[in-house]
């Protein structure tokens, strides 16, 4: 046995081996002790090789997902080797090999699986320059590629938040390797451009790949031929469900860098966590399907007007009706990610039958959504099955509630296959039949106390008192003796007993029997499954969008050709969902005002007013309606953000370091159609280097980018920007003070702030009382020090240093004639010019 298994180990060296004995998979050496820690199991030993204890751990088989499922989330991989052979006829160990592959990003388990994330698993390629990324989500079977830039890394990865990542053992990009998501290291010749062409146009029977679009992609096509083939090798199968192939193109999608993507919290926290964010704001969908969909819409805002207004108006037409709609989907299963398993073969009897009850329940949401004025909604309905066959053919196939595990039988519903019925039947009325039998022989024998009965041991078998022994007819065999008892057993019941066991068997044997055909005759219509799944998940998207406009007074933004970006009355949706009133802002930016100016005291609410600028420009682009009175929208290609301070000690990066960085993005990357946000930048370093920074950067995003600008700042003298530039506007938010308390009124009102409330900030945050009173008096210090200094201008136009006004002495000596003096007259001026000095 430890031959066998070590031979399977060599297979996969890299891999934790669940090694099947029994009921349960067992972990040996290495393996057994990683996994004693990882799970906290007992470590114990078992056996010796070359006198050493064999190291030894088990998980029980029937819980093996819950120990998979910890595995998994701390990046390990599992190799799982299942007995094949028949115990019965083996000679020596059963033979094993190893069924499939669970890596982190290879999942298809329900019960390892977030229902409302993607888990997707991503191929990495470099080659001068250019990134080639292909990603793959197992359990839905959506397969996509793109090209850019190495540059695009980090922020393509924050995107697509992959649970795996692929790389050639010749990994030019170790950055990927810092960012704690499970690597895998595969031959670099797997990552070729013609070795992933080949691979990729065998399994989808084509010629080549210009039918999707990707035949001059020669680097993103080297990662997914690595992609396709680390899939196959872990599934152990072919992967039918895989039906097609999607370039992605960033030019079609509102560009987000990684930076911006966090500031704005749309799926995850500053701090890690999943809520509050706009995603659990705004994620009141009925399925899990429509869950992910949500969160790849907000990751993947559209440019295109056309496809924006389609998903507006859907979200109009539902607004009456979005209840009815949503109660239809609420008895929907997760299609999407049962047709995966279906192709795989591995759906289990419960994915089966929830099929089957979400097949019953779309004819009604079909009716629904075509009832509605929209041709999106219309499109979405004609996805859906009227009335599928494959429903009545689970219908019939499928018990009601099924058994979980198909071992167990009880799945194959009653009237599908006669002999199946015939050998249930057979068990059925085994009590009958024994009861009939003890009647029988009660009265043949004359022994009333004699009884017919069964145990997994011996089988069947009559069992009369010893003291009644000597009464059994001749026929009678002895099974077994007790201490009180004899147990019998009959030519009749003997014959009853081969029959009832081995139907048993025969009818757990027919019943995997039915259920792999009735797979395989499902596995032909996963594109119908995969294609009905898509459009349920639109439909519960844009119906959760309707749930949230009505409930939270969205209104549908217009989009416009013309440069403008124009808010009235804005609302930050996940901070207004916290608070009892929420003060709504304007926001006005068009050609002619570019630039916003924002200052206001420290907690009086800049950054919010900025990130709720940024959430109602992403929900419009998502298709959603959003939190404000009116809102107009022009063409927006990117979203920038530099808010907060944060370092990157790892990376060897200041928080001033990391601050620079961002803009220095924002700058060089920033057109006349991108949003940018810009919240304190250069507080990071010294007063004088951190105000030449923001004047200088100001003006670049004025004058060079000409983007959409949110500049906060503490620096009062960039105020002076509107004075030169007029597409530059100052705005502040309010705050009343008295009595040394300050009351902040949240509201953003037309020019600057006339202080910063620094000193009333602090008090309210809890600095003690005397430290304020001394901050109080230095304040005062510095600034009667700056009135008597009279620093010049840093930022006026430079000029020659007037000459200074002559003293009245100099102007006297300089009318006098010397030579023209006499004596007296010379000593006179010297007495009187001595006057005027003293």
């Amino acid at each position: 046995m430890m031959q066998q298994y070590l031979a399977i180990k060599r297979e996969h060296p890299d891999k934790l081996v669940f090694y099947r004995m029994g009921d349960f998979y067992e972990l040996f050496y290495e393996d057994a002790e990683k996994a004693a820690r990882l799970l906290d199991i007992t470590l114990t030993t078992r056996g010796a090789s070359a006198g050493v204890p064999i190291r030894m751990a088990g998980v029980p088989y029937h819980a093996a997902e819950g120990y998979l499922a910890r595995l998994v989330k701390l990046g390990e991989s599992v190799a799982i080797a299942e007995q094949i052979g028949d115990p019965a006829t083996s000679k020596g160990p059963v033979e094993r090999k190893v069924v499939r592959v669970v890596t982190p990003g290879t999942l298809t388990d329900a019960a390892l699986l977030d229902d409302k994330r993607d888990n997707l698993v991503l191929a990495l390629n470099s080659v001068k320059g250019v990134l080639g990324l292909a990603w793959l989500s197992l359990s839905s079977g959506e397969f996509k590629v793109m090209q850019t830039s190495v540059d695009e890394l980090v922020s393509e990865l924050e995107r697509l938040k992959p649970a795996e990542l692929l790389l050639p053992e010749d990994n030019p990009l170790p950055i990927v390797e810092t960012l704690g998501v499970p690597c895998r290291k595969l031959p670099s010749w797997q990552f070729d451009a013609e070795s992933g062409k080949t691979t990729m146009t065998r399994h989808f029977g084509t010629r080549d790949l210009a039918g999707f679009g990707a035949d001059a992609l020669t680097v993103a096509v080297g990662a997914a031929g690595a992609l396709i083939e680390y899939v196959r090798l872990t599934q152990g199968s072919e992967l039918q469900h895989i039906q097609a192939l999607a370039v992605e193109s960033l030019g079609d999608l509102v560009r987000m860098d990684a930076a911006t993507r966090r500031n704005l919290e749309l799926t995850e926290t500053l701090r890690g966590e999943s809520s509050p964010t706009l995603a659990s704001l705004l994620d009141t969908c009925e399925t899990g399907m429509g869950s992910r969909l949500l969160r790849h819409w907000l990751h993947h805002p559209l440019r295109g007007h056309a496809a924006l207004r389609a998903r507006h108006e859907a979200v109009r037409a539902l607004l009456p009706s979005y209840a009815a709609l949503r109660e239809t989907l609420s008895g929907v299963a997760d299609i999407e990610r049962i047709s995966a398993r279906i192709a795989l073969g591995s759906a289990r009897p419960r994915d089966l039958s929830a099929l089957r009850d979400s097949l019953s329940a779309l004819g009604q949401t079909r009716a629904l959504a075509r009832s509605l004025p929209s041709q999106l909604l219309a499109e979405l309905a004609a996805a859906l099955p009227e009335d599928s066959p494959l429903g009545g053919l689970l219908a019939h196939a499928i018990l009601p509630e099924p058994s979980v595990q198909l071992r167990d039988g009880n799945v194959i519903n009653h009237g599908y296959s006669a002999e199946l019925d015939e050998l249930r039947a057979i068990q059925q009325n085994c009590g009958d039949f024994l009861l009939e039998l003890e009647a029988r022989e009660r009265a043949r024998s004359g022994i009333s106390t004699l009884k017919v009965e069964y145990n997994r041991v011996h089988g069947f078998y009559i069992e009369v008192s010893r003291a009644q022994s000597d009464k059994v007819p001749d026929d009678y065999r002895r099974r077994q003796t007790l201490k009180n008892a004899e147990r019998y057993i009959t030519p009749e019941l003997k014959a009853f007993e081969d029959k009832a066991l081995s139907a048993n068997d025969r009818a757990l044997a027919l019943e995997k029997q039915l259920y792999e055909a009735l797979i395989g005759e499902l596995a032909a219509h996963v594109a119908m499954l995969q294609k009905a799944a898509h459009a349920v998940a639109a439909l519960d998207v844009l119906s959760a969008f309707a749930e949230r406009a009505d409930a939270g007074r969205y209104v549908e933004p217009e989009l416009v050709p013309d440069a403008r970006l124009d808010i009235v009355g804005g609302r930050h949706p996940v901070v207004e969902a916290g608070l009892e009133r929420f003060i709504a802002n304007d926001t006005r930016l068009a050609d002619a005002r570019r630039l916003l100016l924002i200052t206001g005291p420290n907690m009086g609410g800049k950054s919010t007013y900025m990130r709720q600028t940024a959430l109602i420009t992403l929900l419009a682009h998502v298709g959603s309606f959003v939190p404000a009175e009116a809102v107009v929208l022009g063409p927006i290609d990117r979203i920038f953000t530099r808010i907060g301070a944060s370092d990157d000690l790892a990376g060897g990066r200041s928080t001033f370091m990391v601050e620079m960085t961002e803009a220095a993005n924002i700058l060089n990357n920033a057109t006349e159609q991108s949003l940018v946000l810009m919240d304190e930048v250069g507080r990071g370093t010294s007063t004088f280097d951190g105000l030449a920074l923001a004047w200088a950067i100001a003006r670049a995003l004025i004058e060079k980018n000409r983007s959409y600008t949110l500049f906060a700042t503490h620096y009062f003298e960039l105020t002076r920007l509107a004075a030169e530039f007029p597409a530059v506007a100052n705005v502040h938010l309010s705050a009343v003070e008295h009595k040394n308390s300050i009351v902040f009124m949240h509201h953003v009102e037309e020019g600057p702030a006339s202080q910063s409330y620094g000193l009333a900030v602090a008090q309210l945050a809890g600095v003690p009382a005397r430290v304020i009173r001394e901050a109080r008096r230095h304040l005062a210090e510095l600034e009667e020090q700056s009135v008597s200094a009279q620093q010049p201008d840093l930022f006026a136009p430079s000029r020659a240093p007037a000459a200074p006004e002559p003293h009245p002495v100099t102007a006297a000596l300089a009318d006098v004639d010397v030579d023209a003096l006499t004596p007296r007259e010379a000593l006179a001026l010297l007495y009187e010019l001595k006057t005027q000095l003293d």
